[in-house]
């Protein structure tokens, strides 16, 4: 059964995919569709609906709470990896690193496999080594080197390993 954020995730992105790329919905509206709080509805944008994952989300003041969504259009494939790399914290879960990944998927900007390959990597099993406490850290040196890896892919033709500064 899907998870009530992945139902709420659904929800925006049919919405947009409705308004060719832009909607305006109302957080207790939404909440009140699929019986939950508002403050999950805010959680789902904050988490799964970032700049960095290509949307731009303004939250409107007054007038029942309407937020304004919309998908960042017409970018090419390198100016969206960088402008995710440079939005990247310090960590990030193995949860994240999957909404990430999806959302390359949903813009063409990997193939299948090559997500695939990348959330193997970015599992919790392929690092199981790790500290717990560092599984995050370690987790986003290797997920920022892969993005890397696609933007100049000549790094590994060349046998030029070089990792990100």
């Amino acid at each position: 059964m899907a998870r009530l954020s992945d139902i709420i995730e659904s929800m925006i992105k049919q919405m947009l995919e409705d308004n060719n790329g832009s909607a305006i919905i109302s957080r207790s509206m939404l909440a009140e569709r699929v019986n939950c709080v508002p403050s999950q509805i805010t959680y789902v944008l904050s988490t799964r609906f970032t700049n960095g994952q290509g949307y731009l989300v303004e939250s409107r003041r007054g007038g029942g709470g309407q937020i304004r969504i919309a998908r960042i259009l017409h970018v090419s494939s390198t100016d969206y990896l960088m402008h995710s790399i440079n939005s990247l914290g310090p960590d990030l879960s193995q949860q994240q690193s999957e909404v990430y990944l999806q959302n390359f998927l949903d813009y063409s900007i990997i193939r299948l496999e090559q997500a695939q390959l990348m959330k193997a990597a970015l599992s919790d099993k392929a690092i199981l080594s790790v500290e717990a406490d560092k599984k995050a850290i370690v987790r986003m040196d290797i997920f920022k080197n892969m993005l890397i890896s696609l933007i100049a892919p000549e790094n590994f033709q060349n046998n030029n390993y070089g990792g990100y500064a």
